[in-house]
């Protein structure tokens, strides 16, 4: 077989430099390019602005918005959710990344949280009340899973609930939840005699609230808030039914890590993406400082990690489409992702020097997004110690 000359190879793309996009369908390409025209239009030219007031101050109407692109719930099938394959709902993760990791967070704990527990574990009944309105945008959820003493080690969580005739009763704390004080309902999991379970608590049932947390330095354009249950009664059809134990949330956690993987991308490649366009046109010592040998390899390095994270992300999506992705490997694309988004753009900061610290630029608000990703969906410690027993067949973690 004849080998091309050079003059028909196709010119090499800076931002797809090993043309990862051959691997995509034309329908693929089609949802990232929708994804990264609505972030482009309703997200880049406020969200400096609202990272730095520490606000999403349009999150009911963006979630809307959401919903009629099919970003809610994506990879789920009926009740109104678009049926997508992992890969376009990958995409559309790293896109929503790439606008801020708390578009895409927002986006995951609908989907992949609250809307996939409903999804796979509700009774009918839950279903047809709560996944049109959630895939619509109409209803925003959360997940209560973490609590202030429990953050890696939720088979020690204290919130419990408790059995009152027909009712359930439901007492604790939940910590760090995205959405929660929006919500209009919660998924809860709670310990109970049997062991643990997931209840759907609607916003408004007496004794919830959810107090929103200020003061933080990282996924500032993100709502997070603590969810306290003080005795809040509900209905014996308020807890889903068809699973026990941590199985049920750490299927979840397990989903919303694969978007992760994708959404980390997103914020490294815009992070690459202004690290490049600066060095191409500032100058220091008579010419653009991507003339000097150490920008240059610092950028050959940053694009080597990106990509390889990407095809990373890829790879993974094709087995799950292929319904052969396992959680270690989820956990592999967490911890190798997050970990190598982060040294971009910190190594992106270095190249745009002090104005990498501005909100003109991306860079710096990736960065410290990035250290909350780091450690939401399991710590590097945690997902280090799930690759290590599937290693050795050794359990470290007690």
């Amino acid at each position: 077989m004849s080998q091309p000359k050079p003059s028909e190879y196709t010119a090499f793309d800076p931002m797809d430099p090993l043309g990862v996009d051959d691997l995509l369908d034309p329908e693929d390409l089609a949802i990232r390019d929708s994804v990264r025209a609505w972030a482009a239009d309703r997200v880049l030219p406020y969200i400096a602005d609202w990272y730095e007031r520490g606000e999403l101050p349009q999150i009911r109407e963006l979630t809307r918005e959401l919903g009629a692109l099919g970003a809610l719930g994506m990879p789920l099938t009926g009740y109104g959710c678009a049926g997508a394959t992992p890969v376009q709902y990958g995409l559309t993760c790293l896109e929503l990344e790439a606008a801020d990791s708390g578009i895409r967070s927002l986006v995951s704990v609908q989907g992949s949280l609250a809307m996939y527990a409903i999804h796979r574990f509700g009774s009918e009944e839950q279903k047809l009340r709560w996944l049109p309105d959630m895939a619509a945008g109409e209803v925003i959820g959360c997940f209560g899973l973490t609590e202030p003493d429990h953050g890696s080690d939720p088979a020690g969580m204290r919130t419990r609930a408790r059995r009152d005739g027909s009712d359930w009763v439901l007492t604790g704390r939940k910590m760090w939840i995205t959405n929660g004080s929006v919500a209009g309902v919660a998924v809860v999991w709670a310990r109970t005699d049997d062991g643990i379970r997931g209840f759907l608590v609607p916003a408004g049932a007496p004794g919830f609230t959810a107090p929103e947390i200020r003061h933080k330095w990282s996924l500032r354009a993100s709502v997070t808030s603590e969810l306290v249950l003080d005795e809040v009664r509900l209905p014996a059809d308020a807890v889903l039914p068809e699973v026990t134990g941590l199985r049920g949330p750490l299927s979840c956690l397990n989903h919303a890590r694969y978007g992760i993987v994708w959404g980390a991308m997103g914020a490294a490649r815009a992070s690459f993406a202004a690290a490049l366009e600066y060095a191409r046109t500032r100058e220091q010592f008579g010419r653009p400082i991507g003339g000097f040998q150490l920008t240059q390899a610092k950028l050959a390095d940053m694009a080597v990690e990106l990509h390889k994270g990407i095809l990373l992300a890829h790879h993974l999506g094709r087995r799950m489409e292929a319904g052969a992705l396992r959680p270690e490997q989820v956990s592999f694309g967490k911890l190798n992702n997050v970990r190598e988004a982060i040294g971009i753009c910190r190594t992106a900061r270095t190249i745009l020097g002090a104005n990498g610290i501005s909100l003109e630029y991306p860079v710096m608000r990736h960065a410290t997004n990035l250290e909350s990703v780091l450690t939401y969906e399991g710590t590097v410690e945690m997902h280090q110690l799930v690759l290590g027993k599937a290693l050795t067949g050794l359990d470290a973690f007690r």
